[in-house]
């Protein structure tokens, strides 16, 4: 295998790809990258056996030498970023060695057979449908940050994509609060498709979605999904799992509404969390004729207390949130103003823009 490739057309797929591989591998080959080369492109592949990620560069010219090799990820994305900028860099492999030579610059890096390098399996399709990057981006954007972490319910560390005729619905949740984003298309689809999607696959795939109004294309199979662009080629398995039924969480009897402007219920939020329990994060929300006062406390005896006007007349109702929770709904909202739906201090509360929007959030009370 010989070609040569500019540094900086090589660095941007490099990074994406090598973001995939673990740093703790079970098994040695999972820490390199594949390196296949053919004609005038070289395709770079990383895996975790989970998730699998393949970059495509043009090369400037035909290569000298077709072939494949796989090669340290970790070290050849430290290698490429020391070069100097706009230099270009010659890979040439021998024997069990690959050879990075770039000006006065020369590496050698050793390999493993390019045959023991997992494939993630080929299953055929039963969806297929093809959306804008920047419209995929945003259903994830406003999602994400709701999926659980490391919760023993496995199917809550990822998010729910639902595919029905018309529409494309993503929603995560944790638990404690539910985020929903829903995007009008073209599917037709006969009848309702749930898959969920794993926490690492979610986030992998935000990063790839770079062109907001480039196309891709998107197949989904019994166990897999796969998203492909001109540049990436992007595959992971699902969670075999069933999902909860997020309809029964949306709060249905919610009889007060409160609008307030975003950025001042954000800022104040912010400032009255500076002083709450760093443990549970609780503020409590005191609502009367046209405002909200947020009170905070803590273990030391500190509290913060902010008022901000809102538009709401009723009775007057007292409730208590996690802080963090609201905090992360105000920062992927946009618009002017907020709208809450309340009902008592038992109920969730319902968040979403004042406008029609494509987003719901429901964030359950605590008992402060």
């Amino acid at each position: 295998m010989k070609f040569v490739i500019s540094r900086d057309a090589l660095l941007k797929p490099l990074n994406l790809v090598a973001g995939v591989v673990e740093r703790r591998q079970t098994l040695p080959i999972l820490a390199n990258i594949l390196l296949v080369v053919e004609g005038d492109r070289v395709s770079l592949t990383g895996t975790d056996l989970e998730v699998e990620l393949v970059g495509r560069v043009v090369l400037p010219g035909p290569a000298v030498e077709s072939g494949e090799v796989t090669v340290p990820a970790r070290k050849l994305v430290d290698i490429c970023k020391s070069l100097p900028e706009g230099s270009d860099i010659e890979f040439s492999s021998a024997e069990n060695k690959v050879t990075v030579k770039s000006g006065r610059s020369r590496f050698t890096l050793s390999t493993l057979p390019a045959r023991e390098f997992p494939n993630v399996e080929e299953s055929m399709g039963t969806h297929q449908f093809t959306v804008k990057q920047g419209q995929l981006k945003r259903l994830i954007d406003r999602t994400s940050f709701a999926m659980a972490q490391q919760d023993v319910r496995y199917y809550l560390n990822g998010m729910l994509w639902e595919l029905e005729s018309k529409q494309i619905r993503v929603v995560a949740t944790d638990g404690h609060r539910l985020a929903m984003c829903t995007l009008q298309s073209d599917l037709n689809i006969a009848e309702t498709t749930q898959i969920i999607l794993p926490r690492k696959g979610v986030l992998e795939l935000a990063r790839l979605l770079l062109d907001e109004e480039a196309d891709i294309a998107v197949v989904v199979g019994s166990n897999h999904i796969r998203t492909t662009t001109d540049e990436f080629t992007f595959t992971s398995k699902l969670v075999d799992g069933k999902f909860p039924d997020y309809e029964r969480v949306l709060p249905r009897s919610t009889d007060k509404t409160v609008l307030g402007s975003r950025k001042e219920l954000r800022e104040a939020f912010s400032r009255t969390a500076i002083l709450s329990n760093e443990k549970y994060r609780g503020v409590r929300l005191k609502l009367t004729d046209g405002s909200l006062e947020i009170v905070a406390n803590n273990p030391e005896q500190e509290s913060a207390e902010e008022v901000v006007s809102v538009d709401y007349t009723g009775e007057s109702l007292e409730m208590g949130f996690n802080v963090g929770y609201l905090l992360d709904v105000l920062g992927v909202l946009s618009g002017e103003q907020v709208k809450f739906s309340l009902a008592d201090p038992s109920s969730s509360a319902l968040l979403e823009e004042s406008e029609s929007g494509d987003s719901l959030y429901v964030v359950m009370p605590m008992r402060l």
